[in-house]
């Protein structure tokens, strides 16, 4: 009989805002794996420390990169990797940040372990824009308002501005330069690191340091916002 593997989504970094469900599923797995490298590597480590004593953990390359090649190259080597447990009928838990199912590296290895004939499960957790938003005290939207998540790292995420309602920006800690500029004038927010030790509130980006952490999210509220009606208790 072999192994399940399990994307674990380990919440933002307050250990507190993992959901049961993922620690039963740590506690239970005989192996725990983690990506060898990216910023949220060792934060996913101390997230979920206590549940991870007394087992093998397995550590993954995850190359931070957009050569095509060398990104199928890694996950086929970690798929061999993770595939020796399974295959021995012990379930690995691969811890990420977040939510797996946003912008997260586990799912690639997920499809392509479950390509191979083996068992997978998805455990969600908070992502970070809504442990972000909770810093602030402000809804990400409300009634018939939309929500666009956009990858700031990436192109085409501008066009997307023009978009009706709230948009979060993710990966925009190395461009928020271009992140302040295309911003210029608009009524926006952010939050670095939430959750963790050291978050920063910033209800404007010119709050925000020069060079801010990996894990800052942006929000630039709908533009009805302002017209929201605060209902009486």
């Amino acid at each position: 009989m072999t192994g399940t593997f399990w994307a674990v989504g380990v919440g933002p970094g307050d250990p507190e805002l993992m959901t049961l469900k993922a620690v039963r599923v740590l506690r239970e797995c005989a192996v725990a794996a983690v990506p060898k490298s990216g910023a949220g590597s060792d934060v996913a480590r101390r997230i979920a420390g206590e549940y991870l004593e007394g087992k093998p953990l397995l550590e993954i390359e995850t190359p931070m990169t957009r050569d095509e090649s060398a990104l199928q190259q890694a996950r086929a080597r970690a798929c061999e990797r993770l595939e020796r447990p399974l295959r021995e009928g012990k379930s690995v838990a691969f811890l990420t940040l977040g939510d797996p199912c946003i912008y997260s590296t586990v799912l690639y290895l997920s499809r392509a372990l479950a390509a191979r004939g083996l068992p997978t499960r998805v455990v969600p957790g908070v992502p970070s824009f809504c442990a972000a938003a909770a810093a602030v005290g402000e809804p990400l939207c409300e009634g018939g308002e939309a929500l666009h998540i956009l990858p700031a790292s990436y192109r085409g995420w501008q066009q997307a501005l023009a978009l009706d309602g709230c948009k979060v920006l993710m990966k925009s800690g190395k461009g928020i330069a271009a992140v302040r500029e295309a911003l210029r004038g608009r009524d926006a927010w952010a939050v670095e690191r939430a959750t963790m030790e050291g978050e920063r509130v910033c209800r404007s980006l010119d709050e925000l340091p020069e060079e801010p952490s990996y894990f800052t999210i942006v929000a630039v509220p709908s533009e009805h916002g302002a017209t929201r009606e605060v209902p009486s208790c």
